[in-house]
């Protein structure tokens, strides 16, 4: 089985993000450089959640009733604001995820990709449920419990923040360092990233 951003990758290429680009009212460039900055953010904060007492066993309930992968199967519908619900609650899953520090983060995808703020508070709500249903197409896929989800996203999150474009991870340092001992080399030391992922970052 592939891994999650192989599936991110398979689903957000180019007319995806030319959709989105047109949907926050930015250029494709820009665009696609936000969201190779807001995905290590995203699953960052999804890693985090798991590391938490009974996070592990909420994201997979989470998964199991409201995400269950059929977002991907009408990305474009999803992307044109066609689709509601909990599966694509942009808002609403940004809150579990960053919680209070969602502007943290917006600020540094904002710097990352030159975006305003307003584009990119529409951009994460867009990104959100597509990881999610991503995350839970993987879920059921696999098989995953509880830990092998926190286990793979340990894994993803690590991967992202390795493909990701050196200006991004400067930018957003302050929430990627896992450890707070203010770096973040030694969190992806030994980590290779993937040229297939290069359309999803930019590379």
């Amino acid at each position: 089985m592939n891994g999650l951003l192989d599936l991110l990758a398979q689903n957000i290429g180019g007319p995806q993000i030319d959709q989105i680009a047109q949907r926050i009212g930015a250029d494709r460039q820009q665009t696609q450089t936000a969201i190779g900055a807001a995905l290590p953010a995203l699953l960052t904060g999804l890693n985090r959640n798991t590391n938490a007492a009974g996070g592990a066993q909420n994201l997979a309930h989470a998964l199991e009733n409201d995400h269950d992968g059929s977002l991907l199967d009408n990305l474009g519908g999803f992307l044109s604001g066609q689709m509601s619900g909990r599966q694509a609650n942009g808002g609403g899953i940004l809150g579990h995820v960053l919680g209070g520090e969602r502007p943290q983060v917006e600020q540094g995808v904002a710097q990352a990709s030159g975006l305003d703020m307003g584009q990119i508070s529409k951009l994460l709500p867009l990104l959100a449920p597509i990881v999610m249903a991503a995350l839970g197409r993987q879920k059921r896929q696999g098989g995953l419990d509880g830990g092998a989800l926190s286990s793979m996203l340990g894994h993803e999150a690590t991967r992202a923040r390795q493909a990701a474009p050196s200006g991004v991870l400067g930018a957003l340092s302050g929430f990627l360092d896992r450890d707070g001992d203010g770096s973040i080399q030694d969190d992806i030391a030994g980590q290779v990233g993937q040229a297939a992922l290069g359309k999803l970052f930019g590379r």
